[in-house]
Parts: structure tokens; sequence; C-alpha cells
């Protein structure tokens, strides 16, 4: 069985692999070459001597034009490390994020700029992953699929299989989980869910039972980010298994993995 599993995981990543290849070749639209920036215009005040306006989001750009220290500038979109601004007169041309690094908010506050790495990692929703570790100091390998559903707040798929001495378990279970920080290149999440879990003993084992029961779970772990599709991850997790009215297993696994978004 666990053999199975590991051909479905390779699978998944050389699928995961090729898909970020063909991504990476393919010709990118003007329209979206300029994503992940439709965010109402952010208003911030120049602290340097001066900034330069090009004509376009690149060094090979002419400078058209120089806005002085305190003036005011919009924000209105992004292309990788450049942004499209607006002076207050109406001249619209584009400044390298450096540059708006010293920049200050209404607020008097520094302005802040996220990684475009992390931006594209966060418009992304649908995940697929893998992940190696030990189920009650034996054997486990699991899969999972996640859906993003806000910036913070994913729903989780786990199926997995641990492969002991003296008996083998599958399980799977649904989980909500809560990633607070998940502008962070390193991201630590928190996640709760419900499942199924069966334990069948070796065929060696005279009048041994397979075990069929209820799942919970509760897990605590950390991503890092490492590209716009891969993330490494760790995870450490409680479950307990409702084998009966009055019995209760409680199982620890810790595990180490890493997945890629579509």
């Amino acid at each position: 069985m666990i053999k199975k599993l590991r051909f479905i995981v390779a699978a998944l990543f050389l699928i995961g692999f090729a898909f970020s290849v063909g991504a990476a070749d393919a010709p990118v639209s003007p329209a979206a070459s300029l994503e992940a920036s439709a965010r109402p215009a952010d208003q911030v005040q120049i602290t340097d001597p001066y900034i330069e306006l090009h004509t376009g989001p690149g060094r090979g750009f002419p400078v058209f034009f120089v806005v002085p220290r305190e003036q005011w500038i919009a924000i209105e979109l992004r292309h990788t490390d450049w942004y499209k601004v607006r002076t207050d007169d109406g001249k619209i041309g584009w400044v390298q994020r450096r540059q708006l690094e010293t920049t200050l908010t209404a607020a008097g506050d520094k302005k802040s700029f996220r990684d475009i790495l992390l931006d594209d990692y966060l418009n992304r929703r649908l995940q697929l992953g893998a992940a190696w570790g030990q189920f009650k100091s034996e054997p486990m390998l699991k899969i999972w699929t996640s859906y993003r559903v806000s910036d913070t707040l994913s729903l989780e798929a786990t199926l997995g299989q641990v492969q002991g001495v003296f008996s083998g378990t599958d399980f799977w279970h649904l989980n909500v989980l809560s990633e607070p920080w998940s502008d962070k290149r390193i991201s630590p999440f928190f996640g709760v869910g419900v499942g199924k879990f069966k334990n069948f003993p070796n065929q060696s084992l005279v009048g041994a039972t397979t075990t069929d029961a209820k799942l919970a779970n509760a897990s605590i772990g950390v991503r890092y980010y490492i590209s716009d599709r891969f993330v490494a991850r760790a995870d450490y997790s409680l479950y307990a298994a409702f084998v009966s009215d009055s019995r209760t297993l409680e199982y620890r696994a810790y595990t180490l993995g890493l997945s890629f978004f579509f």
C-alpha cells in the first residue's frame, strides 16, 4: 500500500514540476504582466531629495520627470519591482521600488512593500503536497491538497499511510488551517480536523482484527516560502482515534514535506 502512495507522490511532483516549467516558458500578455495591483491608489509622500519617473517599468526606459521632496504621489499599479505612480498635477510614470521604500504614508509611517514573490504566493489558491515523517515512531507518508479561501484561511484534505512492524494504518482527514502571518516568508499555521482511521494487522498475526474508528486531529506547523510555486513545510500533529464510546487511542506525528501551487 505504501508503495502505491509513494508512486502517487512522485507523479504529483513530476506534474507540478512540468506545470512550473511550462508556466515559466509560456508567453505573458501585457494584461497578465501587470497583475497583483488592482487596488485603490496609495498616497505617499517623498522624503528623498527627489524620485525619477520613467516612461516604462524598467531601467531601459528614459527618465522624463523628477518629483521633488515633500510632494505627494499616488501608487496605482505594480509590475515586478516597478510601480506606476501619478503626481498631484497628473503626470504618470514608473518608479523603482527602491526609491519608494523611504516614502511616508498619510499617517506619517514608513511605507512597506511586500516581496513580489509573496504577492504571487498569496494570489495562488490550489495546492498539492506530500510529506514523510513519523507516526508513533513508525514511518508515515501523506499527501494533501488544499484550497486557500482567504489570505489566512485554507481548507485541506489529507490522505496518509503508516507502515508499522506489526500492522499498517490508513487514514484521511479534512482540516481547517489558519495562517495568521501568511504574508511572511516563514509562516506558522494551526489546524483542526476530523476524518477516518483504519488499522489492519499483518497477516502473520493470528486472531488480530481490523480497527475502524473516527479520527480527530490538531496540528501546528510552519511553512517556508521557496518560490512562487513551491513551499517547504514542517508540522506536528496530535491524532485521537475514537475506537469505542469508552476507548480512545492517541497518536503523535511529525512530518517534513514539500508542496506546489497551481
